[in-house]
């Protein structure tokens, strides 16, 4: 993979949910195929990281998601298939723990998130080469070895929401 340096960061959010030792996940089309990622996605204008979090995890899961930490801020790489060849990208993640609400069985779920699923870190391990992102499986163990930081941390200012 050649590294191009005028390829900036996306900036993307994730919500880390654990409940009785099993991880919320979604399962979703990518250009890949059918890929696990935790719920996330990327940071929309006008919002905060923390805002970010809470819409993607009720976007792809249809659950109220509540951020008590964040578990890291990571940077990776990948190469996509483009038209052209292909494209580098890379991604700066904030990966946020937090408790999630039940299910809202009437909301739909965003366009290629084919469901929701826990599964336990022995399944994730297993399944590592269906991740979307070495970062799924990395922040999961970072949240394991008890990495938090507090919320207060990210800071926003008010500018963005103007």
């Amino acid at each position: 993979m050649r590294f191009d340096p005028s390829a900036r960061p996306r900036v993307t959010v994730a919500a880390i949910v654990e409940q009785d030792g099993r991880f919320l996940l979604v399962e979703e089309q990518t250009a890949g195929g059918l890929r696990l990622n935790q719920p996330a996605g990327h940071l929309e204008v006008g919002e905060s990281p923390l805002q970010g979090a809470v819409r993607e995890a009720l976007e792809e899961t249809g659950r109220v998601f509540v951020p008590t930490g964040l578990v890291g801020v990571y940077l990776s790489r990948s190469q996509r298939q483009t038209a052209s060849g292909h494209q580098d990208e890379s991604y700066l993640r904030l990966a946020f723990c937090g408790e999630v609400s039940a299910a809202d069985p009437g909301r739909a779920l965003d366009e290629g998130i084919e469901r929701t699923l826990w599964m336990d870190l022995d399944a994730l391990r297993a399944s590592a080469s269906r991740h979307r992102s070495p970062l799924v499986l990395r922040c999961v163990e970072d949240y394991l070895r008890g990495q938090r930081y507090p919320l207060e941390l990210i800071a926003t200012d008010p500018s963005v929401f103007g």
